[in-house]
């Protein structure tokens, strides 16, 4: 019959072997191979590739231009294939990694959709891993990145870290105890698709209203245009830039204007900015993160957006004044990040490849043994014929 202080006992056992499984998987980074391997990120303009070594120092990069989505995925995956065996020629390669601008699914091997490539369904993992001699691993695209900066950027040492990448929409990405969590079927931290204003702007993904199209690349760009196809007196410096060829502004430009003092670049920012705080206020009262990491192209404004963001966030912040704040950081390595992310993922998978070699290398061996002995009497010699041997000539 089992006391108190018998189960007692068990329970704590089986604490303690749990708690041993949680920090094995959290720390399972550290003990994967220190070897070179690729990442790749794939984007609705390029594909770039990468060796990235165990510390998340680029060793060397290649980038081709994304085929027309109009294009069959083949021509991707062939991008894809020639990108890493260019690189493999100069590397020993152990294992790839792609982050993809799509939905991937919980098994990270079908791109379910891709909004900016012909992807639909496809077995992206199984079809590249068939035309390479290495294991490969696809991930989301922030979900690489997100990983890049917990593990050697803006997130290093947070338990809890949501990144928002800000690019043409808006990406995002959780990590909890070193872990990414991606959901039931893959596709969590689609952040961009949360809806702020009922009956809002129309959204690509056929619903009115999304973050996104208010707190992104393409909000910042609309917004400007608007202003300046209508002729508004605030944006005559914008229209000058531009020569009056309203479809040349970009973001980039209204941030480079911004910087130079112009007021209405800096006020669209602000607005960014602050839709930007709003969303992040609404993570907070979900996810409860240490630390919010943001990043992509829209993320070099740096203070022109992230300051405004900061102060949204704080007006809106659900408790205010009663709760730790999370911290907002600026991503650490720029448009990299998704590939170095990528190229460290793929680490925890090259301890396939490296037993799979190993195994092949002392089956090798053992073929070779065996047929040294008994085809070229090198092997280990029968008493008999050492005895025959060590009697001479009669």
């Amino acid at each position: 019959m089992s006391t108190y202080r018998d189960l007692a006992h068990r329970g704590s056992a089986r604490a303690t072997v749990l708690r041993t499984v949680g920090t094995r998987e959290r720390r399972s980074h550290l003990t994967a191979p220190r070897v070179p391997t690729v990442g790749i990120d794939i984007g609705g303009t390029k594909v770039m590739a990468g060796v990235v070594d165990a510390d998340g120092n680029i060793l060397e990069t290649l980038r081709a231009e994304t085929p027309d989505k109009s294009k069959s995925p083949k021509v991707v995956e062939d991008t894809i294939t020639e990108l890493v065996l260019d690189l493999s020629d100069r590397h020993d390669v152990h294992a790839v990694g792609i982050g993809a601008a799509g939905w991937v699914d919980a098994d990270r091997n079908r791109i379910l959709f891709a909004p900016h490539l012909s992807w639909r369904n496809e077995p992206l993992r199984d079809r590249i891993s068939s035309r390479l001699s290495v294991p490969v691993l696809v991930d989301n695209d922030a979900n690489t990145a997100a990983w890049a900066e917990w593990r050697f950027g803006a997130g290093r040492g947070e338990d809890h870290l949501v990144m928002i990448t800000l690019g043409t929409g808006i990406g995002g990405a959780i990590l909890e105890d070193g872990q990414v969590k991606r959901g039931k079927f893959g596709v969590a931290g689609e952040f961009g698709h949360m809806q702020v204003v009922p009956g809002g702007h129309r959204c690509p993904c056929g619903n009115r209203g999304c973050w996104e199209q208010y707190s992104s690349g393409n909000a910042l760009v609309r917004e400007a245009r608007e202003l300046a196809a209508a002729d508004s007196p605030v944006a005559y410096g914008l229209i000058e830039r531009v020569k009056g060829n309203v479809p040349d502004i970009t973001g980039p430009l209204i941030t480079e204007l911004a910087r130079e003092g112009d007021a209405m670049c800096i006020e669209l920012l602000q607005d960014i900015g602050q839709w930007l705080g709003v969303g992040i206020a609404n993570l907070a009262a979900a996810l409860d993160p240490s630390c919010f990491v943001i990043g992509g192209g829209v993320s070099a404004a740096d203070d022109l957006l992230i300051g405004p963001a900061r102060d949204a966030f704080k007006r809106h912040l659900t408790g205010r004044g009663y709760r730790p704040e999370a911290r907002i950081a600026r991503a650490q390595l720029g448009p990299e990040a998704g590939m170095v992310g990528a190229a460290d993922l793929a680490r925890l998978v090259a301890r396939r490849f490296r037993r799979a070699k190993r195994r092949r290398v002392e089956r090798y061996e053992r073929y070779e043994r065996y047929h040294q002995g008994k085809g070229f009497g090198l092997g280990p010699q029968s008493p008999a014929s050492a005895a025959s041997e060590n009697q001479g000539p009669k």
